[in-house]
């Protein structure tokens, strides 16, 4: 039987977030909820860990403290066979400095890739929705013979600039890379699309190694994975392209296959929500077979009292969490996060509520993110009018939606 790789995962967890602002204001990018119940890097951890790769560490920098200890509580695994999820924070090995970029942060980690001694390393951004099989990622990139492997999903052409985009040629290696450009020509066989960098990469160890080393040796590099490195070793004729759309992952259906969002400005992490919650939905957190795994600590069932007219408990095409009571208040099309409180004659529509949310009898929420601890008091108005949320100084979406931070009041303008 062949021996399996060695492979050492390495999630890039440092993100600070700024278009996901305020919230982002107490936390790193990574660490912010999503879907009631998870972080945005469980979905990265994940995947590493239901494709068989046991060993991985997560750089953190930018306020690290609830996804460190997220991590720890969460991901622990058997020291039996050396397998580990840890948090590895910016330590000043190389010099008395923070990471200045992706590639700097796993140049002053190299010690890690030393003890470790893997013979692959999957290096994996820590903050899309997504489910994926490293492994096979992995067994192309061994196939491939390339320095390092992209993995490449299809994007509209006019989404470009959002986007590192990869040129492949006929073989499956990458003939060009360009970091978010302006213009650019589309697929051969889909012209108004474009094959765009997911931000995860396969490297054979030395290619990482010497890559970053002699990155660092560069004055004029922003000493990024995708800008700097990619673009270095594609001009070498070393990188391959992974297309994710070949990628089958157990228990996915024909709707959620090849499902993959970038979650970093509000409007689209709202967006990802809303995929959530329809009767097939576009992104299935149901799947038994690939499960996204995380905790959220030992809380009682969900319940729903009162029914009377005016006064009833319900909650319809929409998740709740455990822990969350809905008392005579009315949820529609709505995340309900673990802690939540409903109270009688409220109404909650098209909204994100995380864990502890308090909505007061009689009160309004529509279209709107309302980040943990955050009490609505009864009568009050959010999402209604805009006038209204703008005199209290709510960050607004691009599309409209209304957003309030960790604990932040919401209260009656004068």
């Amino acid at each position: 039987m062949r021996k399996r790789p060695h492979v050492l995962g390495v999630v890039l967890a440092g993100g600070e977030g700024r278009r996901l602002w305020p919230l982002t204001r107490d936390r790193a990018k990574p660490a912010v909820p999503f879907g009631a119940t998870y972080r945005l890097v469980d979905f990265a951890l994940s995947n590493l860990v239901n494709a068989g790769y046991l060993r991985i560490a997560v750089l953190t920098q930018y306020k690290s403290h609830s996804l460190d200890r997220h991590i720890a509580q969460t991901w622990r695994m058997s020291p039996l066979f050396g397998n580990f999820v840890m948090s590895v924070p910016a330590q000043m090995r190389i010099a008395k400095r923070w990471f200045e970029g992706s590639a700097d942060a796993i140049y002053q980690n190299l010690n890690l890739i030393g003890d470790e001694n893997p013979d692959y390393i999957c290096v994996f951004g820590a903050d899309h929705i997504y489910r994926m099989d490293a492994s096979q990622m992995v067994e192309a990139h061994i196939r491939s013979g390339a320095g390092v492997t992209v993995a490449g999903i299809r994007v509209p052409r006019a989404e470009s600039n959002r986007f590192g985009v990869i040129e492949p040629d006929a073989n499956g290696r990458i003939k060009r890379f360009r970091e978010k450009p302006e213009e650019c020509e589309g697929l051969a066989d889909a012209p108004d699309q474009v094959l765009a960098s997911m931000g995860n990469y396969v490297f054979s160890r030395r290619t990482l190694e010497t890559a970053v080393v002699e990155d660092a040796k560069n004055a004029a590099s922003h000493h990024d994975m995708g800008g700097d490195i990619i673009t270095m070793l594609v001009e070498r004729g070393e990188a391959a392209v992974y297309d994710f759309a070949t990628n089958n992952v157990p228990g996915t259906t024909a709707r959620d296959r090849g499902y993959w969002r970038d979650v970093g400005t509000l409007d689209s992490y709202y967006d990802a929500h809303l995929d959530l919650i329809s009767v097939h939905p576009v992104f299935n957190l149901y799947n038994e077979e690939w499960p996204i795994h995380t905790w959220y600590g030992s809380l009682p069932p969900a319940k729903f009292v009162f029914d009377q007219e005016g006064r009833r408990g319900m909650a319809i095409d929409s998740i709740v969490s455990a822990g969350t009571i809905v008392a005579g208040g009315v949820v529609r099309r709505s995340i309900l996060s673990p802690g939540v409180r409903i109270e009688p004659g409220s109404e909650v529509t098209d909204s994100v509520l995380m864990q502890d949310v308090r909505i007061g009898e009689g009160a309004i929420v529509r279209r709107a993110i309302l980040d943990k601890n955050v009490v609505v008091p009864p009568g009050a108005r959010v999402g209604v009018d805009a006038e209204e949320d703008r005199a209290r100084g709510f960050t607004f979406s691009d599309n409209g939606i209304v957003v309030l931070g960790k604990g932040d009041d919401v209260f009656t303008p004068v």
